[in-house]
């Protein structure tokens, strides 16, 4: 009898109840396959070539995605710019609010608490709509389209298992219910939901809920309100397309519209809060994050330099792979935290001065870098110039816009001569090989080296250096008055005695690289290199900055380091951002420079031997702290230098025109850089303890 009755039923409604059962019958045979030990399902077939799939579930449970690095300056909080491929940032899901989380089950997955990663329901709802040739409907629950992201996304895959990840395929759809079933196995409903947020793409650039909180409404997701939640909800389905910033307006708010109405189908909402939400003005407050150093804020490009100099430091870290294209794909994916030494304020007072000095228009330019002794931290990087790609006009195309490194150096920029502050390579290395301050020697005003010569610089074929103001140069001097007065003939005898190649070695001890062609030839000669005392070598402000911290840190040489802080992903510090330092000089010896390098300042050594100095306006401008330093001229006053320290800050500026070295700043424009660099680090020290230069033991400053 039963079974008649349901013969005539089935006469009755004809082919659309037989396709319904149907429908029906596949649906559990499909959830049943999904919901099966991952081995059972793919059966016995499963050899090595698969095990990568097998083990995805284990995978998806901790997925890689690449993340935004953010990088900021040293209070933590102003952000310089951020690197990625893709815009995205992940956080906890107690970060996001309540409401976003809400919205965004109401749109993609109203029963993704009830299922275990694959909805029954939902399988037989598409079929019987897909069946009934009515609009398309898909069956994904939420944590379905959480593993094709992960595939979609997962660099180890093949190209094969990324097309495969795709496709619109039977094949695919089992594929990813059983990687959901299994996942739903592993971790928690709310560990899942927080993935998806942050691993999905909501268009215009941002993936994931943090960075689209900051694009569409340029706060973050703690803080998005119904009506915002609701709109990032419905982009989810086509993000490109109904986005409101590239894609469809209109399109968005239906999707809005759409969210809002499942919500309070669920009862998250009331559907007067619904309506309420719907009504209201669709408000977009697009933040666009900087990507890379040529984005950094036009009303901040000058920090373009400073970040251009750390990716530099970062691409030369070995704790970021084993090339430069490792590291730098490290910076763009890697999602770290960095808290750079950058000072906005020091950089505001170094940038004034450097424009000071020369202005944007000019082609001159004085380059200028601020370094903390005893940690190589890098404070200011300086210079008349715009960080930029924009072209430049026809009649100078150099500048004011460039994204050459012309305070670090390195990429293509070898660096400027600085004269006589490389003096105190001399003077180190005679103090390191026993000579005291007190060394004596007439020197006169020419002086007739070992080294051969030619040209206006040779006297009977040997090298002859003058002094630049014989009257006030000449006569009986040591290293404290002729380190004061800058006094060639003086230097130039003490290099002799003490042997080119050993200076040259006490610079590069003390971080001076040779870049540029000659330099690297003579330095492979240096015995030969009798004019390095005069500073003819090429260097940077960076470069002769930190050497001179070096001195006022008691010999303890640090790399530049532009970093206080790097976090990765997981808040766990990364260690290359601890300084690299090593006692490059006896800390005796570096006190017995120092006391010498306070006479070119006019502030008396220990020891009272100063008399006279090239820069003695600066100890003023530094309201009378301990401070010392040097004067640098290179020949025909090409090039004009001044560098400084004091026990807490060192600081150097060149005046060159970078583009033309042919072009001479001359002589007049010295005291505007000693003041420049002056002004600079009085600003920086501002507000610190007042320190005192350590003395120099007696037998160091005067022998015996």
């Amino acid at each position: 009898m039963r079974l008649a009755r349901a013969g005539i039923t089935l006469l009755r409604f004809g082919g659309k109840v037989l396709r319904l059962l149907l429908c029906g019958i596949l649906a559990g045979l499909v959830v049943a396959a999904a919901t099966l030990p991952l081995a059972l399902a793919t059966g016995g077939a499963a050899k090595a070539g698969s095990d990568t799939w097998e083990n995805l579930p284990t995978d998806l449970a901790m997925p890689p995605p690449a993340q935004t690095t953010y990088v900021y300056a040293s209070d933590g909080k102003t952000l310089i710019t951020t690197f990625y491929d893709e815009n995205r940032r992940d956080i906890p899901l107690d970060q996001v609010a309540t409401v976003l989380q809400q919205a965004v089950v109401a749109a993609e997955d109203t029963r993704f608490y009830q299922h275990h990663g694959v909805d029954a329901r939902g399988v037989l709802r598409a079929f019987v709509s897909n069946s009934r040739g009515q609009a398309q409907q898909g069956a994904s629950t939420l944590t379905m389209q959480y593993v094709r992201n992960v595939l979609k996304n997962d660099a180890s895959l093949t190209p094969q298992q990324h097309l495969d990840a795709l496709a619109d395929t039977p094949a695919r759809k089992l594929r990813e219910m059983r990687y959901a079933g299994a996942l739903e196995k592993q971790i928690s409903k709310q560990q899942i939901l927080q993935q998806y947020l942050n691993i999905s793409y909501f268009g215009a650039g941002a993936y994931g809920i943090y960075a689209a909180a900051a694009t569409y409404f340029g706060k973050t997701p703690a803080d998005l309100t119904l009506p915002e939640a609701a709109l990032l909800a419905g982009l989810l389905q086509s993000p490109d397309a109904d986005n409101p910033i590239t894609g469809d307006k209109a399109a968005a708010l239906q999707r809005r519209a759409y969210t809002l109405d499942a919500m309070a189908k669920m009862k998250t909402i009331t559907p007067a809060e619904a309506e309420a939400a719907k009504a209201g003005e669709l408000k977009i407050s697009q933040q666009r994050l900087p990507n890379d150093c040529a984005s950094v804020a036009q009303e901040h490009n000058d920090w373009g330099f400073f970040c251009d100099y750390f990716r530099q430091w970062w691409n030369s870290q070995p704790e970021f792979g084993a090339s430069t294209s490792e590291r730098d794909e490290k910076l763009r994916t890697g999602g770290y935290t960095v808290v750079t030494s950058l000072d906005p304020g020091i950089q505001a007072t170094a940038l004034e001065q450097s424009l000071r000095v020369y202005g944007y228009g000019n082609a001159r330019s004085l380059p200028l870098a601020v370094v903390t002794p005893g940690t190589g931290r890098v404070l200011a990087m300086a210079v008349n110039r715009h960080y930029s790609l924009e072209a430049n006009p026809d009649q100078h195309p150099a500048y004011p816009n460039t994204v050459n490194q012309l305070v670090g150096g390195g990429a293509g920029v070898q660096g400027y001569q600085a004269g006589s502050t490389f003096k105190m390579f001399t003077m180190l290395t005679a103090l390191e090989n026993g000579l005291p301050l007190s060394t004596s020697f007439n020197a006169p005003a020419r002086l007739v080296t070992i080294w051969p010569g030619s040209g206006a610089g040779s006297c009977g074929g040997r090298w002859c250096p003058a002094n630049d103001s014989p009257s006030w140069m000449d006569g009986n001097r040591s290293m404290w008055t002729g380190f004061g007065r800058s006094v060639n003939t003086y230097f130039v005898w003490l290099e002799q005695r003490v042997g080119a190649k050993r200076v040259v070695e006490m610079a590069q001890r003390l971080g001076i690289t040779f870049r540029a062609e000659g330099d690297q030839t003579m330095a492979g000669k240096a015995d030969e290199w009798g004019s390095f005392t005069l500073g003819n070598a090429s260097t940077t402000p960076l470069e002769l900055a930190n050497a001179y911290a070096t001195v006022a840190a008691g010999g303890l040489y640090c790399q530049p380091l532009p970093v206080l802080s790097i976090t990765d992903q997981a808040g766990k510090p990364v260690e290359a951002a601890a300084p690299k330092c090593k006692q490059a000089v006896d800390p005796d010896v570096a006190a017995a420079a120092t006391d010498a390098a306070r006479c070119p300042v006019g502030k008396g050594s220990v020891y009272g031997k100063c008399d006279g100095g090239t820069a003695e306006a600066v100890s003023g401008i530094l309201g009378g702290r301990p401070v010392a330093g040097k004067t640098g001229s290179s020949e025909y006053n090409s090039t004009e230098t001044f560098v400084g320290f004091t026990p807490q800050v060192a600081a150097a500026g060149i005046a060159v025109n970078p583009d033309n070295p042919n072009d001479s700043v001359g002589g007049g424009v010295s005291s505007s850089v000693n003041q420049a660099v002056a002004v600079t680090m009085a600003a920086a020290v501002r507000g610190q303890p007042v320190k005192g230069f350590p003395a120099p033991t007696r037998a160091r400053a005067l022998g015996g």
